[in-house]
């Protein structure tokens, strides 16, 4: 069951981070095999979004509920797809200088041992692209700051198989 929590300060505002993160409809253009996105019913600040995640010849989708909580906290519960489970928020607090720290986590588990042990190998490359593409967006979306992202601390843990 790999999981992953990390909280990295960002130049960019609690609002403007919430924002691109939010936009789940936007990942395609973005996020590494994300492939689709497509909300499927909104109610007020929680809607369905369908995912369609691809990496070489596996193709998978699955949806999830999200719940937004503007400015500062976007919780993901899983509804159907691959996945056991899969537990996921991002969490966005107002640093003093202006910036923001982001607060992320993640643990999922596949039904499939195949894609089980195949994310168990390459989990934590996995999580850091994902994470790096989303501060790539946000420098595309509001241009270069006055300072990098600083990791304030990171975990991750790889898939470990059952017998």
């Amino acid at each position: 069951m790999p999981t992953h929590a990390e909280k990295r300060h960002l130049p960019y505002t609690q609002k403007e981070l919430y924002e691109l993160v939010a936009r789940v409809d936007r990942y395609p253009e973005f996020l590494p095999w994300c492939t689709a996105s497509r909300i499927t019913e909104r109610q007020g600040d929680t809607f369905d979004a369908d995912l369609v995640v691809q990496f070489k010849v596996f193709r998978e989708r699955f949806r999830s509920k999200v719940t937004l909580h503007p400015h500062h906290l976007i919780d993901v519960e899983y509804i159907t797809g691959p996945f056991r489970y899969l537990n996921n928020h991002w969490r966005f607090i107002e640093a003093d200088d202006g910036g923001c720290i982001i607060d992320f986590y993640v643990d999922f588990e596949f039904r499939s041992r195949v894609l089980q042990k195949l994310i168990g190998l390459l989990f934590n490359e996995a999580v850091s692209r994902m994470v790096g593409a989303f501060e790539t967006r946000a420098r595309q979306l509001y241009g270069e700051r006055d300072h990098g992202p600083r990791d304030v601390a990171s975990e991750s843990h790889p898939a470990t198989s059952r017998a």
